[in-house]
């Protein structure tokens, strides 16, 4: 698979609306040359009134006009791009960072793959055992994703059950009283609901 194809399936889509994209990239894709030639390029098709990189958080952020090009094209002539990227510079990546840009130390997976070495091995348990069914369950457990998420949804749930009461006395009486703490809510469930649909994506 070449270099362009590798990177075009980690780029991740952030938001689209009508008129607007915001992509998640690839560190090789961040660097000052690879994100000025990015914007430079991104700039040529018409319709696209602005592309911009954010290097710091490793996203571009595309405006267009919906009637002129469509997010397809606007996709395509971003990952048309690619192959124009100097190749010393995504060489110039390790490959620990090309594989998890966000996390260069590797998060806390090393450590769930040493609990993961732990657990006898499946080879050695009999078929139809309690081992044979629940050691792939507790596998699929242990990866930094799923950790992740389970944290995430722990505070979500201690979150309501902290204001539960502000919830059912307050809140829903006088809804427009407390139209602040109704939008952080709402906020935070959409927070929440991007997060989950990113990471379905990877």
């Amino acid at each position: 698979m070449s270099q362009a194809k590798q990177l075009a399936q980690r780029v991740i889509v952030l938001h689209r609306e009508p008129g607007y994209l915001r992509l998640e990239l690839p560190a090789e894709l961040c660097t000052v040359e690879a994100a000025a030639m990015i914007e430079a390029g991104m700039a040529t098709l018409a319709g696209i009134s602005s592309a911009a990189v954010d290097r710091g958080w490793q996203r571009i952020s595309i405006r267009f006009d919906a009637g002129q090009c469509s997010a397809a094209q606007v996709a395509r002539q971003l990952f048309g791009l690619l192959d124009s990227v100097p190749t010393p510079v995504i060489e110039a990546i390790p490959s620990s960072e090309a594989v998890s840009p966000k996390s260069p130390t590797g998060g806390f997976q090393p450590l769930l793959d040493k609990v993961k070495a732990l657990l006898p091995p499946l080879a050695d348990a009999p078929a139809n055992s309690l081992q044979a069914r629940i050691q792939p369950l507790v596998e699929s457990a242990l990866t930094e994703k799923a950790i992740t998420n389970f944290i995430n949804e722990l505070v979500a749930f201690y979150l309501i059950k902290a204001h539960w009461d502000l919830i059912t006395k307050r809140w829903l009486q006088q809804p427009l009283a407390h139209s602040n703490a109704w939008m952080t809510t709402f906020y935070l469930v959409f927070l929440l609901v991007r997060y989950r649909k990113t990471q379905i994506k990877q």
